[in-house]
């Protein structure tokens, strides 16, 4: 045997507010995670792109070390092999 009856309205008040909150929260955390997405994924594009300019640099000046605040570098001197 089933009952039925009905909450106050209050009650229902209350509910339909948490309720309606609780999907807003969800809708912002989907939100910020297509952001974050998004930011991911440029990252990983400027990060292909640093790369190619690493190995023009590489290939013009050899393997240096660069101040990024005045553009000067240094040589990466190299292992000695034995």
């Amino acid at each position: 045997m089933s009952q039925e009856g009905k909450i106050t309205q209050e009650e229902l008040a209350q509910v339909t507010e948490l309720n309606s909150k609780m999907l807003q929260i969800q809708g912002e955390i989907g939100a910020g995670e297509l952001r974050k997405a998004d930011l991911v994924a440029l990252f990983a594009k400027e990060s292909e792109q640093m790369e190619v300019v690493k190995k023009e640099l590489e290939e013009k000046y050899g393997k240096v070390n660069i101040d990024l605040k005045d553009g000067s570098y240094e040589l990466i001197p190299e292992e000695e092999k034995e």
